[in-house]
């Protein structure tokens, strides 16, 4: 028994991933598997970022950039050299996370305002390189024979239904990876970095291998999600492959479930996605959907800057146990 309490939170926080999954399967419709599709990439991305972000306590502006090379990197695999997309979503993890690796040796050793900056800077020269990169397609990307979906479930609706199976698990993985990363020595380190770095190295924490890893980890899901993602639209271009504003979403869905926690990121991620659907279908909002997030970002950080979950365990202090 005190074994399941230990894991009540994981418990919860995969029940809520399953719950949304279930959605589509009961409901059948193409339309669903889209929105649900969406909202568990969103999941997914938000609990990456939350690695670094929530347990670190670093900003970073241009995660994007590793859902964006990993995408490219795996799509040109498939695309070109006719690899499997089992195969390409490894290549595409492993590409990102040997980015962060030398970003974070670079970058990390900056702070606050600093290293936004700086990761906003790398998205935006990714970018550009990738735009003038003639073996990944230039500015016109690259797009995959549609016969390519032949070899994963019969055709093209078949392989959007795998895809869908496929980011289901990889969400569980990585919702699973930040839950023991937040309970491991290794997290309980993050976590004095975030409240006070230089007290976190007197007291024996190595803050720059720390972040390092923490950032490596962080962009291996981004990478993998970028081959998915673009294999699921059959094509891939650099302007969305490394949006910035996605990066920015990414950071408003993990302060507004709740930085730091496990079950934030996922309520966030969820939550966000809804909020823009309503407001991408609504005539009045659909223009100003980006400067609703940036309210939203605001008056979290003003009112309730623990998010959805801080808030209430605050008010609940019984649930802190599953409320992580």
């Amino acid at each position: 028994m005190n074994g399941i309490r230990k894991y009540l939170g994981l418990i919860l926080a995969i029940f809520v991933v399953l719950a949304m999954a279930a959605w589509p399967m009961i409901d059948g419709k193409d339309i669903t598997r889209e929105v649900v599709f969406t909202m568990l990439l969103s999941v997914a991305l938000a609990s990456s970022l939350n690695i670094l972000l929530g347990y670190t306590g670093y900003v970073s502006f241009g995660h994007v950039v590793f859902f964006g090379l990993g995408g490219y990197v795996g799509f040109y695999l498939m695309a070109v050299q006719d690899w499997s997309l089992w195969s390409a979503m490894v290549a595409g993890g492993l590409a990102s996370a040997v980015l962060a690796f030398l970003l974070g040796k670079a970058i990390l050793r900056l702070r606050g305002g600093y290293f936004a900056l700086a990761t906003i800077g790398i998205n935006e020269a990714v970018r550009a390189f990738i735009n003038n990169f003639d073996l990944f397609g230039g500015p016109v990307g690259m797009s995959l024979n549609f016969q390519v979906y032949q070899n994963y479930g019969g055709g093209a609706r078949e392989a959007l239904w795998m895809s869908f199976y496929v980011l289901i698990a990889l969400t569980l993985l990585t919702v699973t990876v930040s839950y023991f990363v937040r309970s491991s020595k290794f997290g309980l380190g993050l976590l004095a970095i975030r409240e006070d770095e230089d007290a976190a190295e007197v007291m024996g924490v190595i803050a720059p291998n720390a972040k390092t890893w923490a950032y490596v980890l962080s962009a291996v899901f981004p990478g993998i999600l970028g081959v998915l993602f673009f294999f699921k639209n059959g094509n891939i271009e650099p302007a969305p492959a490394f949006r910035l504003h996605l990066s920015i979403e990414m950071i408003v869905m993990v302060m507004l479930g709740g930085q730091g926690t496990v079950l934030g990121p996922i309520l966030g991620g969820a939550g966000y996605q809804r909020l823009r659907g309503f407001l991408l279908t609504n005539p009045l909002f659909k223009n100003i959907q980006l400067a609703v997030a940036g309210v939203l970002l605001l008056v979290i950080v003003l009112f309730v800057p623990a998010g959805v979950v801080g808030w209430v365990r605050q008010r609940f202090p019984k649930l802190r146990r599953i409320l992580q």
